[in-house]
């Protein structure tokens, strides 16, 4: 990364001054900061006209400083030597005042300062394709899913990201990280009467993401699958509602992906467990106690972080207090062992970070976020149609439509847009308005049959939002196929 020049010092020689001048106050423990330069692109077509087309660019500076075991931070824009002195001076004095109130002085773990450099794998720019022909393939996209008039609604959409960070430490680290994402889908929503139903590509609320140029774009299919996409939201409309009882449940990786997001994501974020986000996202049921001997899960349940998979957009070289990737258990043979950390929470469970902290641009204070956390495939088992195969009678559920969950990520209520029924080992009808419902670990214990590496794929989410002020975080959860018993389904709207 190429910091920008400001007259005869460059940003990183004024942070890297502040800094110096910082870690020699007297009570000043530690210090640190971020520069950070984004674009972002996002592209809506709805009913074969642009309904949304946004392009902007941000970058600045944040700066935190631990005094006396409390935590202060301030952030700028503004790129000049007086600017980056005046943002430290103020993080600085709400240090101060944050120690006035501090219950508990703050302990980082002992995590070497890194210095590195980091790339996300890219090919094709994706800034650099005209625009234009980012249209035409949402346009080509659109006009085929309106190719029926019980399409009320058509849409495409994708969303592009350019990245650049440097951080530094009073310790010594100095990392410099560029990654590039993107991704896209389609949705149809067919009307017929007072009967509306939803189908989309590659899944829900805005389609899949990856950190790769446009070749990932280009490889998602919109245009080829849009056919299959419009006819289904159309069959929906007469397919029978889904019947209600307990059923063996089968989820597809794109619902899993979600259910993994909600009830193993969150409930193991540490700040959760400690009570620090309670006011405003709720907390958690994995409380300390149970760390290490809680049954969370079946045998074959094994719950991963790991933010090393590459064109992931969970993935990164180093979170943002310069702690490197890692790939640690949460879940192990279905018992929980361990939690997502930061420098500080970590040497509360005896540990050191398991690099989880993460802030939405450089104005915003890092947090625990989720980075991959994945649901590991059985290296053995089944493909999908194996598995269906293999189910006397049951329901497989595929693609989110809405959700809720408790407040400690407990008792939990899933929709779907589509499912089928299984008998005798074959998909025999198409469902609609498919719901299960569920208590966490009783859902995840119940995991009898989880399919192979084959069925295996990562879904990116960019829209994952946590923090007051809220923080919207990239993560992403790698899931293949999934069986549960006796799980209590029924019918929504």
């Amino acid at each position: 990364m190429e910091v920008r020049e400001r007259g005869d010092m460059d940003v990183k020689s004024w942070l890297a001054e502040s800094l110096a001048t910082l870690a020699q106050t007297p009570g000043v423990d530690y210090a640190d900061a971020r520069y950070l330069e984004r674009k972002s692109e996002s592209i809506t077509v709805r009913n074969e006209e642009v309904a949304g087309l946004a392009s902007r660019e941000s970058r600045g500076y944040g700066i935190r400083v631990l005094y006396k075991g409390a935590w202060g931070f301030a952030a700028s824009s503004v790129l000049s030597p007086q600017a980056v002195k005046e943002t430290a001076h103020l993080a600085l004095a709400i240090a101060k005042a944050s120690h006035l109130t501090q219950r508990q002085p703050v302990r980082l773990d002992d995590t070497p300062p890194q210095q590195g450099t980091y790339r996300s794998p890219w090919e094709e720019d994706p800034f650099a394709v005209p625009l234009d022909e980012k249209l035409e393939l949402l346009f080509s996209a659109v006009r085929i899913l309106r190719e029926d008039k019980r399409i009320q609604k058509a849409e495409a959409t994708m969303q592009l990201f350019h990245t650049q960070k440097l951080f530094l430490s009073s310790e010594g680290a100095d990392i410099t990280q560029e990654i590039v994402e993107c991704g896209g889908g389609l949705e149809a929503t067919a009307v017929e009467g007072r009967e509306a139903q939803r189908r989309s590509f590659p899944t829900s609320f805005g389609g899949d993401f990856a950190a790769r140029g446009y070749e990932f774009i280009r490889a998602l299919g919109l245009v080829e699958n849009a056919e299959r996409i419009r006819e289904e939201a159309i069959a929906l409309l007469s397919a029978a509602p889904c019947p209600e009882g307990e059923f063996d449940l089968i989820l597809a990786g794109d619902q899993l992906a979600l259910q993994v997001h909600e009830s193993c994501g969150h409930p193991t974020e540490l700040d959760r467990v400690l009570g620090t986000e309670i006011s405003y996202a709720g907390g958690s049921f994995l409380t300390l106690d149970k760390l290490g001997k809680y049954r969370y899960g079946s045998e074959i349940v094994n719950i991963v972080a790991d933010a090393t998979i590459p064109e992931s957009i969970g993935s990164f070289g180093y979170d943002d207090e310069g702690v490197p990737a890692q790939r640690n258990h949460l879940v192990q043979e279905g018992i929980l062992v361990g939690y997502l950390t930061s420098r500080e929470t970590a040497p509360l469970i005896g540990r050191r970070s398991g690099g989880c902290m993460r802030a939405q641009s450089w104005n915003h204070i890092p947090l625990i976020r989720m980075v991959n956390i994945n649901l590991e495939p059985i290296s053995s088992g089944p493909t999908l149609e194996e598995l269906i195969a293999d189910t006397a009678h049951g329901i497989l559920m595929q693609t989110n439509k809405s959700w809720s969950i408790d407040d400690l990520r407990l008792n939990f209520q899933f929709g779907c847009e589509l499912a089928w029924e299984i008998k005798g080992g074959k998909k025999v009808r198409l469902l609609k308005n498919p719901v299960y419902t569920g208590i966490t670990p009783e859902f995840w214990q119940s995991c009898d049959a989880i399919c192979g590496e084959g069925e295996w794929k990562v879904w990116g989410l960019p829209n994952c939002g946590k923090g007051e002020p809220p923080q919207t975080m990239h993560v992403a959860h790698g899931t293949a196929p999934a069986r549960f018993r006796k799980v209590k389904i029924g019918s929504g709207k």
